[in-house]
């Protein structure tokens, strides 16, 4: 298995910078959570991770939060934790906010273990959405997700919006509309994962973003050279990012590494996450033509500092070199093929 349980990404990823973004979600603009106001006390009074809580500082908070994860088991080991998700949501988000921009939405996107994501509805809230949204998961994910969407109107009401029929094509494992589909499917059967993208319409002529946050890791390095191959041989105009662990060579990582196994999740393909040259040259050997990667300390850097000084005075940050070590050993790699010239070679931070 190249992907851990549901369960163990609620009570454990966060603590080991790993893969709450799953969980949780991504952040928009509604000021809503359960049908009540949120604020920094509420938050903090019932045990909500801070990896929300100061993404909700940014743009308020996260519609999907209350109505898909109840309010348990959401405690964060550290500050530097919250900080790191912070980072990463917003470097993730940036750069397919840029891809949009480049293409003046003329595009679709493929988040590829996409989880319990909300950057469908962040984009619907925006007026930002592109051609087509797609999502793909293991069936069991999928089937959850489409339960909470069939019986939440919050998150019915966008799909059927812009939808043009009065009713959406929904089995148990994927449900398609105009403009969002979301697809049970192993990313490691690269045969069927195409079947199903192209029995809900994706079209390989569109310039398309596909989106993966600490999912190739889970899958040995031949099964994730195989999925970025393909991807790059059967879309001439894409972009493809990358978040995972990187460093991981060096004791840090090892410690990290140590602390997953004994909870029994393996990463498959940590051979790949030495260095950004050893992320870089899995698409550089597949087929894309140009690659950047960047660390996460390099990308807090980048990101607005008045955000991040207000970040870190919510807080006092006495570990900082700890945040330092641990921002070291992740990163976004972003890779391009830009058939048509549309500038995406050119997006970065």
């Amino acid at each position: 298995m190249y992907y851990p349980t549901l369960q163990w990404k609620i009570t454990f990823s966060l603590q080991y910078g790993l893969q709450l973004a799953k969980a949780i979600g991504q952040t928009h603009t509604y000021s809503i959570l359960c049908g009540r106001q949120v604020n920094a006390r509420h938050l903090r009074s019932t045990e909500v991770n801070y990896a929300y809580f100061f993404c909700t500082l940014h743009s308020r908070s996260d519609l999907l939060f209350g109505l898909i994860i109840p309010l348990y088991n959401t405690k964060v080991a550290s500050l530097n934790s919250a900080i790191g998700y912070y980072a990463r949501v917003q470097g993730v988000n940036h750069l397919l906010d840029a891809f949009l921009q480049k293409t003046q939405c003329d595009c679709q996107v493929v988040n590829l273990g996409a989880g319990l994501d909300t950057s469908f509805w962040r984009l619907k809230a925006e007026n930002t959405l592109p051609k087509k949204y797609f999502e793909v998961d293991f069936p069991m994910i999928v089937a959850r997700k489409i339960h909470h969407i069939k019986a939440k109107s919050q998150l019915s009401k966008p799909l059927i919006e812009t939808h043009s029929s009065d009713s959406l094509l929904l089995d148990g494992h994927s449900l398609d509309s105009d403009r969002y589909c979301i697809i049970g499917a192993d990313l490691r059967d690269i045969s069927s994962l195409e079947e199903k993208l192209r029995k809900f319409q994706i079209n390989t002529e569109l310039p398309t973003l596909f989106v993966s946050e600490c999912v190739l890791v889970y899958m040995n390095p031949e099964q994730s050279y195989r999925l970025v191959h393909w991807a790059a041989d059967t879309f001439h105009t894409a972009m493809f990012i990358n978040y995972e662990q990187v460093n991981m060579a060096d004791r840090f990582g090892q410690i990290m590494i140590e602390n997953l196994q004994r909870r029994q999740c393996n990463l498959a393909g940590v051979d790949v996450c030495q260095s950004l040259d050893s992320q870089k040259e899995r698409f550089l050997s597949t087929g894309w033509e140009s690659v950047n990667a960047l660390d996460m300390m390099t990308v807090y850097s980048l990101l607005p500092q008045d955000d991040m000084s207000r970040i870190e005075r919510l807080e006092f940050l006495d570990e900082k070199e700890l945040l330092q070590q641990l921002l070291q050993h992740y990163s976004i790699c972003w890779a391009v093929k830009d058939a048509l010239s549309l500038g995406i070679s050119q997006i970065g931070f």
